[in-house]
């Protein structure tokens, strides 16, 4: 608890962090593309597989977004950070974001956009909806395929270790890569296994 038993009391605003800073590559593989920074992505259905993203009209990936209907979201590393901050303040009407971040374009097998190489994971989405909110619009997409960097996959225990990737977060107008495990999920109902006595 503060130390005063109160906390501050803002005004509304979109203070859920940490959220993941993602590249969203938009346009056509071999034609006019882009790269968005986002941070305002998320996971909004199982079955069938479907995200959001939220963007500004003004963008320049607005347009390419809204016309073709399809984007891919590009997970982002710590490594790529530089990058990720590079493609969120400079505009795609001024620059070739792909060559001037040397981030490699690959194509993707049911979308147009070019996936990001260098990326952990990439997901080809296909636009469902759009929601004119406010100051952004929601694109709700499918999500068709997923594509993930075989160097973080086990293929003894079938586990991928995206972690060890060290995913990129965006808190409160900072970037910071993803910390210490501290359990999977369930971990607070997991029976602990009794363990068997030894034999002498």
């Amino acid at each position: 608890m503060p130390r005063n038993g109160k906390k501050l009391l803002w005004k509304p605003g979109t203070m859920l962090y940490p959220v993941p800073a993602v590249l969203v590559s938009c346009g056509e593989h071999g034609g006019v593309r882009n790269i968005i920074t986002i941070a305002w992505a998320g996971v909004v259905c199982t079955d069938p597989a479907m995200c959001s993203i939220s963007i500004r009209p003004q963008r320049f990936s607005y347009e390419l977004i809204r016309k073709n209907g399809e984007f891919a979201i590009n997970l982002t590393t710590a490594a790529m950070a530089r990058a990720v901050d590079w493609c969120g303040v400079k505009s795609g009407r001024d620059f070739d974001k792909f060559r001037e971040m040397k981030l490699t374009p690959l194509a993707a097998k049911f979308i147009r956009p070019p996936l990001v190489a260098e990326s952990p994971v990439n997901l080809e989405c296909r636009v469902k909806e759009v929601r004119e909110l406010g100051s952004h619009h929601m694109f709700i997409a499918e999500i068709l395929a997923v594509h993930a960097d075989p160097a973080y996959f086990d293929a003894k225990t079938g586990f991928f270790n995206l972690a060890a990737a060290e995913p990129l977060c965006y808190c409160h107008g900072h970037y910071y890569r993803l910390g210490k495990h501290i359990g999977k999920f369930g971990f607070s109902v997991e029976k602990k296994k009794k363990q068997r006595p030894h034999r002498k």
